[in-house]
């Protein structure tokens, strides 16, 4: 894998514990990856723009309720839904973001309204909906993003923090987050980035989703990144825009600037991680998680998908 077009996804490191997920659910989870990266690594195939491709993908993972994005976003502690987006066009850093909005059947599409026709870069809440719904996006009604497993995460946390038991939450109930970042043929990179944030999160708190340069990030010159984690360490050390920084100015290979990031973040609470695709070569997906839902697909067409720290799997289409 090359300088040819490229694709990554991750589907957030709030993954389910290694020793609680059986095979029939591993699977579950293999082939929502697979989705995800067919349907933005045929819009790269038909010589299709990467911005096309992230938001292909992107889609496919906020359709699914698996994830906490979208359809299948976690609750507030007040028992709403407040979901954040961005994407961004590393050909000429154009980026447009969301935070706190419900309605959009996909807050990813929104992002790019935002990006494309707005004359602002991010939006938020009230307004942020008032102008998408001035644009060609689907709303859909509360009912849609409501699924029984998200209310049965804020039931047992609010319950939780009344008995004044410990928290002991897996990863899964703490990150949540889906993104993708793309190289196309013509070398032109993007990155976008969608999610429900936090289960039982307080209400009105934005992660660093869609906070461009912390976690999401698109430059021609250097890489696309996406990340997943403790959004609040990941937004006070920049962390996306800190891999480009250190490629440009210190001269580190993408796998190096990027694991070296992720290593670092560790050490102040920023558990999670992220996805990367550089000018040339494979992307590099990082993670100092349990595990992070993650994947990507070159020119050969292979798709590879993992959950933990095992193996890709690899299915050629």
């Amino acid at each position: 894998m090359s300088r040819g077009f490229c694709l990554a996804i991750h589907g957030g490191a709030g993954t389910i514990p290694a020793a609680a997920l059986n095979t029939a659910a591993a699977e579950t989870y293999h082939v929502a990856l697979r989705t995800a990266l067919k349907a933005g690594w045929t819009v790269l195939n038909r010589g299709g723009a990467a911005v096309d491709a992230v938001c292909a993908a992107i889609v496919e993972l906020e359709n699914d309720e698996l994830f906490n994005a979208a359809r299948g976003a976690v609750f507030t502690s007040a028992g709403q839904l407040e979901m954040d987006a961005a994407i961004m066009n590393g050909a000429d850093r154009a980026a447009g973001a969301l935070a706190g909005i419900c309605g959009p059947k996909n807050p990813i599409v929104a992002a790019r309204a935002v990006m494309q026709k707005s004359g602002t870069v991010f939006m938020i809440g009230a307004g942020a909906e008032a102008f998408l719904q001035t644009q060609d996006i689907q709303f859909m009604p509360p009912d849609y993003f409501t699924t029984p497993r998200r209310l049965d995460a804020l039931h047992r946390e609010l319950t939780r923090r009344v008995a004044g038991m410990p928290d002991t939450r897996s990863d899964a109930d703490r990150h949540g987050t889906v993104g993708a970042v793309a190289r196309d043929a013509a070398g032109n990179l993007a990155a976008g980035t969608s999610t429900g944030g936090i289960t039982a999160k307080r209400p009105g708190r934005v992660g660093d989703t869609p906070v461009i340069g912390a976690g999401t990030f698109a430059d021609n010159a250097t890489c696309a990144v996406s990340t997943t984690g403790t959004g609040e360490v990941f937004i006070r050390f920049t962390a996306a825009a800190e891999i480009a920084a250190r490629i440009r100015y210190a001269g580190q290979t993408l796998e190096q600037a990027a694991s070296d990031v992720i290593a670092e973040l560790s050490t102040h609470g920023g558990d999670g991680g992220l996805i990367a695709i550089g000018v040339t070569g494979a992307p590099v997906l990082p993670f100092n998680s349990s595990g992070m839902y993650r994947g990507f697909s070159g020119v050969d067409g292979v798709l590879h998908t993992a959950i933990h720290r095992e193996a890709f799997r690899q299915l050629c289409q």
